[in-house]
């Protein structure tokens, strides 16, 4: 736990050493490479081998596909509870996503011209739910329910199995509910590679999404044009903004939900106006997390992850925030609604001390699948258009052709290629 205050001589040093955080460390890219390379090269026999060694749990390429006797089995290991709280949250997510259905649109803005974009549902899309520390049940909820909103025929999921070779039963019936229709007990690199190339028994995908582990990360980038993915994203972090007025219980609540992750790698940062408020929650974070269940893998993140900053006013926060563009971003100040306008770059904002970050991760609505390390920036999270094909529209009439004809030979002087000048002028040759 680092305490850090405005007022050191040292402070925009040590908080860029705070923004620059990679999504994984690119020593781990020579093994990744090498485990997608076999993949590639040698299919379902790679995906036993590998299988075995990280998931210690031996395959054949028949026992790759969950069937549909395990999945029904799932279902009847789960309390109604259970199956109503899925249920729920998975509406109210593809009820989010239905609203962000792109629309096809034209207009005509010169006489004989008509342009404009239509929007297709790709075909075949591949979902990696992290299987690891956690049954991260909500995974399949924010990937595969908003490629089920979106049309999608073939949604096919992956996840490691336990060392028996099973998928955990809640995940199966998640998968169900979201319309997944092909499930495969298969994870980590070699997973992302099946979904990437395809085998002789496994066809290959559109498009990856879903979080995963550093491995996973480096591996979907290194198949990205191959495919394509959702974003490049690293272990889960939080930032809290907050004054005088918040809640120390809280904000330390909410930044061990995202310590406790289990990497180890995780980052939670407090930035506040009140020095006092940086004690109280020091404080609630030693005592709090010795009620929790994974207060070993918690240790870690309070370690080398939690950031307690003193900072000048709220505008110096907003601007430090958008500056380290978190993925989940807490405002629990005053007047957190004007706050959170001034904030640039994150990947969910969440506004006032009723709205805790588990809201995201399972019920609210928006997808929890987010950019990390600094990249909401420049990536945005998981929604429903990103599951379609966008395709412009361009109708031309003789005589809009005819007008513009002198601009279309222009261009093609200018860069020298006659035959994009020739492809129009032939249309009006004697």
């Amino acid at each position: 736990m680092k305490k850090i205050n405005y007022q050191q001589a040292d402070f925009n040093k040590v908080l860029q050493k705070l923004f620059d955080r990679p999504s994984y460390p690119q020593e781990i890219e020579a093994g990744v490479r090498e485990i997608l390379d076999n993949v590639k090269q040698h299919g379902n026999d790679a995906l036993v081998e590998y299988a075995e060694k990280f998931d210690k749990v031996k395959l054949t390429a028949k026992k790759f596909l969950v069937s549909d006797d395990e999945i029904k089995a799932a279902s009847g290991m789960l309390t109604n509870s259970s199956k109503k709280t899925i249920k729920a949250a998975l509406k109210n997510v593809m009820d989010f996503s239905k609203l962000r259905i792109p629309k096809p649109w034209s207009y005509s803005p010169r006489p004989g011209v008509i342009v404009g974009e239509r929007f297709e549902p790709m075909q075949r899309v591949g979902v990696y739910i992290p299987g690891g520390t956690a049954p991260l049940v909500s995974t399949v909820i924010h990937t595969a329910g908003i490629a089920k909103a979106a049309g999608i025929s073939e949604i096919v999921a992956i996840t490691p199995p336990d060392s028996n070779g099973n998928v955990h039963p809640a995940v199966l019936y998640a998968m169900k509910q979201a319309g997944v229709t092909e499930i495969y007990r298969l994870g980590g690199v070699y997973g992302i590679a099946a979904l990437a190339y395809g085998t002789s028994t496994i066809n290959k995908v559109d498009k990856i999404v879903g979080p995963g582990n550093q491995y996973v990360t480096a591996a979907k980038k290194m198949v990205y044009g191959d495919v394509a993915i959702d974003m490049v994203a690293g272990p889960s972090e939080i930032m809290v903004i907050a004054d005088e007025t918040s809640n120390p219980q809280f904000i330390a609540a909410d930044m061990l939900s995202q310590a406790e992750h289990g990497s180890g790698c995780e980052q939670a940062v407090l930035l506040s106006t009140d020095a006092a408020m940086i004690d109280k929650v020091a404080t609630a974070l030693k005592q709090r997390k010795l009620k929790l269940s994974r207060v070993e893998t918690i240790n870690k993140v309070i370690e080398n992850g939690i950031f307690l900053i003193e900072v000048k006013n709220l505008k110096q926060a907003a601007k430090i925030a958008s500056k380290y563009a978190p993925e989940h971003l807490e405002i629990m100040c005053k007047q957190a609604g004007n706050i959170a306008k001034k904030v640039k770059s994150a990947g969910a904002i969440f506004i006032g001390q009723w709205t805790p970050e588990p809201v995201g991760d399972f019920c609210a609505g928006p997808s929890h699948v987010l950019p990390t390390a600094g990249s909401a920036k420049f990536f945005s999270g998981l929604t429903v258009e990103g599951f379609f094909r966008r395709m412009s529209i361009l109708n031309y009439q003789k005589s809009a052709l005819k007008r513009e004809l002198p601009d279309i030979l222009e261009f093609a002087r200018m860069e020298g290629l006659d035959a994009h000048g020739n492809s129009a002028a032939a249309r009006f040759e004697e």
